[in-house]
């Protein structure tokens, strides 16, 4: 019950007892006397009925009251073509571009676009809060009043703004040279790589994700959500569910979480991509 869960030879990060919290379960030993056998139940809360599971996929905005959902299966570890350039270089001394995307949903392989980009850098292990990137983009598709609410823009406010096409060069150009962060990666990376064949722009540079490294660094807390991460860290956000107060939020929590990996030992950033790469949540396809 204490050890961590695992198959073969691998080894998770959590134990049985801890995925049990987690989907308010319980576990329950018992002993057949007719057959002489024993056994081990797991006791779980039943899933909802399946109409209330189909009105929040419908509504989406249950799946945004705590942000949004966590994307896990991406190929940020396998396939990135710079073969592990940069890899020996110490967490403190990388520049990093922290960014954030605001989109019409959560299906970027169904035709949800990218509504707004927001960015800032970090150099030498310092948040320069003058070099930023914030743009507003025209998607080419109505917003829906759920999106709206959760971030507040509107299709009157992208009207007569850029397209993709236009704002990803600008985009490209500012984060050329340093490695890519994001929370919960894998979501903003999608919508990035789907515009490569239109724009002939790959982002090709080695990706962190602060959601994989706070699980690293604190495995035992409940929710790694940004929310949850800000709060626990003391971290204030101005204009929440906007893209660049997001990033520079996320830029402040890989700041803290740094020394924290730094004290597991973790220093570098070919050690900071394995140990993500190992979380067990990054293994998780969908």
């Amino acid at each position: 019950e204490l050890e961590p869960v695992g198959s073969g030879a691998q080894r998770g990060m959590l134990t049985l007892r801890e995925v049990l919290d987690r989907h308010r379960g319980s576990m329950v030993f018992g002993r057949d006397r007719l057959r002489n056998e024993s056994f081990l139940r797991f006791v779980l809360p039943l899933a909802p009925a399946a109409e209330a599971a189909e009105a929040v996929v419908e509504s989406a905005v249950p799946l945004y009251q705590d942000g949004r959902p966590e994307f896990y299966d991406f190929d940020l570890f396998q396939t990135r073509p710079f073969q592990g350039e940069h890899d020996d270089e110490p967490l403190a001394a990388l520049a990093y571009t922290v960014f954030d995307t605001e989109t019409t949903g959560l299906n970027p392989s169904q035709g949800d676009q990218i509504l707004q980009i927001g960015a800032t850098r970090i150099v030498n292990g310092r948040l320069l809060r003058g070099e930023s990137f914030e743009q507003l983009i025209d998607p080419g598709r109505d917003i829906s009043a759920a999106n709206t609410a959760v971030h507040g823009i509107t299709n009157e406010m992208v009207r007569g703004q850029p397209r993709i096409a236009e704002v990803l060069p600008a985009f490209h150009a500012f984060a050329q040279g340093t490695v890519l962060v994001a929370h919960n990666a894998a979501f903003d990376m999608k919508f990035l790589q789907l515009q490569e064949q239109a724009t002939g722009l790959v982002f090709d540079q080695p990706v962190l994700d602060t959601l994989l490294l706070a699980i690293v660094a604190q495995p035992q807390q409940a929710s790694h959500r940004l929310e949850a991460l800000t709060e626990r860290f003391g971290i204030a956000v101005e204009g929440r569910h906007t893209a660049l107060a997001d990033a520079k939020a996320t830029a402040e929590l890989l700041l803290r979480l740094i020394p924290l990996l730094e004290a597991q030992g973790i220093r570098t950033l070919g050690q900071a991509r394995a140990a993500a790469q190992q979380t067990y949540l990054a293994r998780l396809k969908y």
